[in-house]
């Protein structure tokens, strides 16, 4: 019985060639199979990264009331120089700058011979003329009575009638002077108009008083109303048709920091002045303290009234492209879809949109320059801060 036995060296050389195959089988596996992996994941996150994740907010209503801020001028509520009507010599004045007086006081007192004079010399001559016409309207009663019983004549009794209206008309002449020189005189004495203070004193006692008869008059003083006071503000033309009167308004002065008066906006021009294209607006405090001088300037903060309907966006929701203004909304595919819309007042952080939206738009916050529309997106599940 014969066995065959295989030869031992080609078993040998098999073997040997079979333990490398393997051995470098396994190492491929080993190390092919992480980076198989890696790459899977990398191809998954470029394909997330390609649909980039955006932040949305919805349009709000615009609020009611924004705020505009725009320098203003203080003035007194009223204010006038003080002129004489008489023309003399300044005997006294009784009050001097930054005095508050009252409406009827006597400020000063100017003499004035010449009108005195002439005062005395017209009532005497209005007592002449009122004797006179005594005497004519005694004799024309007299004639008349003549004339009933035919004792004089007609014609003499109507020329006695028409001497006493002439007396008469003399006399009405002769007392309308002495009113007149009257009234001169009452003038002699300066009083206040209104109640105020007194910022300008132009005379000393003995100075000339010219009541404009030599040429143009010079004012005694100058008295302003200080208890309320007027602000005047120029509000720009787009903001024009948000001041209502009644609204609130807030002064804040350099010379008083971390405090604010408040007022009404009590009257506008009702006109655009046509070289600034601003509308005039006065808004009225009061000012019992005196803390707000004429002639200062302040910050004016104006409440303004916003249209019903009007809507508001965040300032980082709008793109400023080219063609003009628009905003990145999101659509039900979850696709950009770029929108323009026609801008309304600066709110401050946010701005009125006046068209281009209908309310229930997702707009985008913070939307990247190369957002291009039709471009696909995956809206934030956390929501965004639309203030």
């Amino acid at each position: 019985m014969s066995f065959f036995h295989p030869m031992p060296g080609k078993s040998s050389k098999r073997l040997a060639l079979a333990i490398p195959v393997a051995v470098a089988a396994t190492a491929l596996t080993i190390g092919g199979l992480p980076r198989l992996s890696a790459r899977t994941l990398v191809a998954r996150q470029t394909d997330a990264l390609s649909v980039p994740t955006v932040a949305t907010v919805t349009p709000e209503s615009a609020s009611g009331h924004g705020t505009l801020v725009v320098p203003g001028d203080i003035e007194a509520f009223q204010e006038a120089n003080i002129y004489a009507r008489t023309s003399g010599y300044l005997g006294q004045w009784f009050f001097d700058i930054g005095s508050h007086v009252h409406k009827g006081d006597l400020l000063a007192r100017i003499d004035a011979p010449e009108v005195d004079a002439q005062l005395a010399q017209a009532q005497a001559d209005a007592s002449t003329a009122s004797a006179n016409y005594q005497i004519a309207r005694v004799t024309a009663a007299r004639w008349q009575e003549m004339l009933k019983s035919n004792a004089v004549s007609q014609q003499s009794s109507e020329e006695n009638v028409s001497a006493m209206k002439a007396k008469q008309a003399t006399l009405a002449a002769a007392q309308a002077n002495v009113n007149r020189l009257q009234q001169l005189q009452s003038f002699e004495k300066v009083y206040a108009p209104f109640d105020g203070t007194l910022t300008v004193r132009n005379v000393d006692v003995g100075a000339l008083i010219d009541a404009g008869n030599g040429g143009a008059p010079a004012a005694l003083f100058r008295l302003v109303e200080t208890d309320r006071m007027r602000v005047f503000v120029n509000v720009p033309q787009a903001d024009a048709a948000a001041v209502a009167i009644g609204a609130p308004a807030t002064l804040a002065l350099p010379q008083y920091p971390g405090r604010t008066f408040t007022g009404l906006v009590a009257r506008t021009s009702g006109a655009i002045d046509p070289v600034s294209r601003t509308l005039r607006v006065e808004v009225d405090l009061a000012n019992p303290d005196g803390a707000l001088l004429p002639g200062a300037f302040a910050q004016v903060s104006l409440s303004l009234s916003a249209d019903a309907g009007q809507m508001s966006l965040p300032a980082n929701a709008l793109l400023f492209r080219p063609s003009g203004v628009q905003v990145a909304t999101v659509d039900g595919k979850d696709q950009v879809r770029l929108v323009p819309v026609t801008l309304g007042r600066d709110l401050g952080a946010r701005v009125e949109i006046r068209a281009g939206l209908h309310g229930d738009e997702k707009v985008i916050v913070n939307p990247g320059d190369a957002i291009a529309d039709g471009q696909r997106v995956q809206i934030n599940a956390h929501p965004v801060n639309a203030t």
